[in-house]
């Protein structure tokens, strides 16, 4: 091989090599800090919603909190009426997990008149519903298993 065809081939194999090193550190860092998430989409009310200042009762048979059930925090629960709730490690996370599998701002499940829907936020491990993966807000009812990392959350009653 001539001395031009080895030059380019090592010049290729750094760029390759430095491509995947880069990927890697940012993987970590949306990791570690977060994704950046617009403030529309945090959960917070919009500034125009006026309310009466009385919460809403939940009509009958409807749930009103969400469980984890299996993983390192078994029992942890938050109370569906402070909707939209924040899950992942993160210090803002309304159930914040001890899980290597879960992102600092995971997912959210947040109401949409009477149902109840998962969204995933980003996150590096997925959210999944049942064996699913989702890829968007996903309507979920009481009993239905949201597996975030290892750890398992339901809507109870």
């Amino acid at each position: 091989m001539s001395e031009l065809t080895l030059f380019l081939i090592r010049v290729a194999f750094l760029a390759i090599l430095w491509i995947f090193v880069l990927s890697a550190i940012s993987v970590i860092r949306s990791d570690m800090f977060g994704a950046r998430v617009p403030e529309t989409a945090r959960g917070g009310a919009p500034a125009g919603r006026k309310g009466n200042g009385k919460p809403k009762k939940p009509r009958r048979g409807a749930p009103t909190h969400l469980l984890v059930v299996e993983g390192d925090n078994p029992g942890t629960r938050a109370e569906l009426a402070d909707a939209p709730l924040l899950i992942g490690r993160g210090s803002d996370a309304a159930i914040k997990l001890d899980d290597d599998y879960v992102s600092t701002r995971h997912a959210r499940v947040g109401a949409s008149g009477d149902e109840w829907f998962v969204e995933d936020l980003g996150s590096t491990n997925g959210t999944y519903v049942g064996p699913v993966r989702i890829t968007q807000p996903t309507t979920i009812g009481v009993g239905v298993q949201v597996r975030v990392g290892k750890t398992i959350l339901e809507l109870r009653k």
